[in-house]
């Protein structure tokens, strides 16, 4: 069965009532109808009234009828009483509408005939005819709506009349209204009138939504026999009208309309083909497969990329060769097309084709199928991944890696152990470290996966040693600091320097200790400068308390030297709400090259203590670092000194 609907969104009006209040409307039994009706009756504010006929729209019955119906020609609250009129049954509230459309203007009016559709009364249509032809414009267009919403044969009637006067605005609301009536007939299965309607609108001089409209509800109403009309508008020249039996065609189920559409193709121009392919698409039809498929070989290039595109939703075996083929056009976004269109196929048959074609033996075939492999997440393809990872193609191996790394999980953690002691190329092995940290993600099997990383770095050669170590820093963890520890004493030196810079990356402060020593001891100033910095920076770790980052400063103070150091300290000072902080910054403010960093950790440290609760105990031990401060800066950064300070005096009662 076709189902009649209205083709132009243009020309639906939705009315939306917003109901805004921070109170909760009470259960009925709470609910006195009097009182709210006595408060409309009242000298209450707008707001109460307001409020009066909020409940009364959920709770009111005919007995608020009359009072709401007084309220209709008040402009501010004639909204508020309509809103509370238009859910309560019954006929004295129809009754009550009838008789305000002969007695209001304005604004009032116009709600009123809104309220009137919103209802759908039949019997105020004599009335709805008059307002279409009232001079007043915003009047004469909510009777239009209104009447289209009550859809009756007489509604429809009222807006024909109005047809051969109506211009402009007030043609389109009509032609609105026209339009729903049809609906409304055709739904009620007085299928002539509304076919009448459509055709009175589709042959007659109006805007194009409307015509558009019409085609469409033309053809839907007709069904079967609405297949000559459509074949009519397949062909018409107005862009407009062809696009509607286009998108008409989409919502017809007759196996003989993909057959019009195909058959019209080559009869049309560029852009009346792309319509005509979406629909195609549409409709899923697997007899437009080899017409679309001409289409993506060859002709205008927006044809092909539409037809490319539209393949995967009408899923066929038979797409699957020429999707593959287009991979090698020498228009990349052809080939681009196609290589979406064959990740977004929904056949099982697409991955064995992938599968083949990856195991054809050529680079650029195998980078491509590795590449849908990825999107479409083909986990069976990685055995064939690990071939390809051992094989002769140096471009091949790493891409095949990354591969293995982004489809697997942790149970391949194993098998990258053993091929990370076949690879040497350091293409290869950074491609492997990548995918080992990437199927090591998962926390639960963290542990597990550190163990095998550590078994296999005791036994690995220097090069594969290296990659474990720079993964041991990633994972992190005990056991994983007591490998990279060990790992310093290895006599092989790019094994021993990358353990020493693991250490000094390390993200947790457990490192620490190691850190401080080896600031201490390296004979090395850079290797001691990098160990300083790793110490420094693990200062700032949130799961530190403030005395253990204290007791840290004051280590590093020790051994800080260079200007860069000690400001790179300060910025962990600046970090630690404590008067101890402050006291440690304050030597800095005595040299220039220091005092910007001191001062603004000063300051930061101060900002946060006298936020506190018991900022009033704290306040007098900031008082005198904040002076000295005022002392060394100028500019916003002394007024916001000068405000700390004055801020800590008050604290502290002075």
């Amino acid at each position: 069965m076709y189902k009649v609907k209205l083709y132009s969104a243009a020309l639906i009006i939705l009315g939306i009532m917003a109901m805004s209040s921070a109170q909760t409307i009470p259960t009925g039994s709470q609910v006195d109808e009097a009182k709210w009706i006595e408060i409309l009756k009242s000298d209450a504010s707008r707001e109460a009234k307001s409020e009066a006929c909020r409940f009364l729209a959920v709770y009111g019955t005919k007995a608020s009828v009359p009072t709401l119906t007084n309220l209709l020609a008040d402009e501010e609250l004639s909204h508020m009483a309509r809103y509370a009129m238009e859910p309560i049954p019954g006929p004295e509230v129809d009754t009550a509408f009838r008789d305000a459309l002969t007695r209001l203007e304005g604004k009032p009016l116009v709600g009123v005939i809104g309220s009137v559709g919103v209802r759908r009364d039949a019997k105020a249509v004599p009335l709805l005819s008059k307002c279409v032809k009232h001079d007043d414009p915003l009047v004469s267009q909510a009777a239009a709506r209104a009447l289209g919403k009550i859809g009756n044969a007489p509604a429809a009637e009222a807006l024909q009349s109005a047809l051969g006067d109506a211009g402009g605005t007030q043609l389109l609301h009509v032609c609105e209204g026209l339009l729903r009536c049809a609906e409304h007939l055709y739904a009620m299965g007085d299928q002539k009138r509304a076919i009448a309607i459509y055709d009175q609108l589709r042959q007659i001089d109006t805007p194009h939504q409307v015509r558009s409209g019409a085609v469409h509800g033309a053809i839907l109403a007709r069904g079967k026999d609405g297949l000559i009309l459509l074949q009519e508008y397949l062909q018409n020249e107005d862009y407009h009208l062809f696009s509607a039996a286009v998108q008409t065609a989409q919502e017809m189920s007759d196996p003989s309309v993909t057959g019009m559409l195909i058959g019209a193709l080559n009869k049309l121009n560029a852009d009346q083909k792309i319509l005509v392919i979406w629909a195609l698409g549409k409709r899923g039809d697997t007899s437009a497969v080899p017409s679309l498929l001409g289409l993506a070989k060859e002709g205008e290039k927006a044809v092909r990329r539409e037809s490319i595109q539209t393949l995967p939703q009408i899923p066929d075996p038979s797409i699957i060769p020429i999707l593959v083929t287009l991979l090698d056009d020498t228009d990349r976004e052809i080939a681009q097309d196609a290589q979406e269109s064959l990740c977004a196929l929904p056949l099982p048959e697409v991955d064995m084709v992938i599968m083949k074609m990856f195991q054809g033996g050529k680079s650029d075939k195998q980078t491509k199928a590795m590449e849908i492999m990825i999107r479409r997440r083909m986990t069976q393809a990685i055995p064939s991944l690990f071939k390809a990872a051992e094989g002769n193609d140096a471009a091949v191996r790493p891409a095949a890696i990354r591969m293995i790394g982004e489809l697997g999980s942790y149970e391949q953690l194993p098998s990258f152990l053993e091929l990370l002691n076949k690879l040497n190329q350091s293409q290869d092995l950074n491609a492997i470290e990548q995918a080992i940290r990437v199927v090591c993600v998962d926390t639960q099997t963290r542990q597990s996966n550190i163990d095998q990383i550590v078994k296999a770095a005791e036994q690995a050669k220097p090069k594969q040693k290296v990659v474990l170590l720079r993964v041991l820093r990633a994972l992190g963890g005990d056991k994983a600091l007591q490998a990279v520890r060990e790992a310093m004493k290895d006599a092989d030196t790019e094994v021993s320097t990358t353990a020493f810079r693991s250490l000094c990356t390390w993200e947790t402060p457990d490192a620490a200790q190691d850190l401080l020593n080896l600031a201490g001891t390296r004979s090395e100033t850079s290797d001691r400068l990098a160990a300083l910095r790793g110490y420094i920076r693990l200062i700032r770790d949130k799961g530190l308390s403030n005395r253990d980052k204290l007791t840290m400063c004051r280590r590093a103070a020790g051994l800080v030297e260079r200007d860069d150091e000690k400001r790179l300290l300060l910025g962990a000072l600046g970090t630690i709400q404590s008067p101890a902080a402050v006291t440690m910054i304050l030597p800095y403010l005595d040299s220039q090259a220091t005092r910007q960093e001191a001062v603004a950790a000063c300051l930061n440290v101060s900002e946060e203590l006298l936020k506190r609760q018991n900022a009033a105990t704290l306040a007098g031990r900031l008082i005198e670092p904040l002076e000295e401060v005022v002392q060394v800066t100028e500019g916003d950064t002394a007024n916001r000194a000068r405000s700390l300070l004055q801020d800590a005096r008050k604290k502290a009662g002075q």
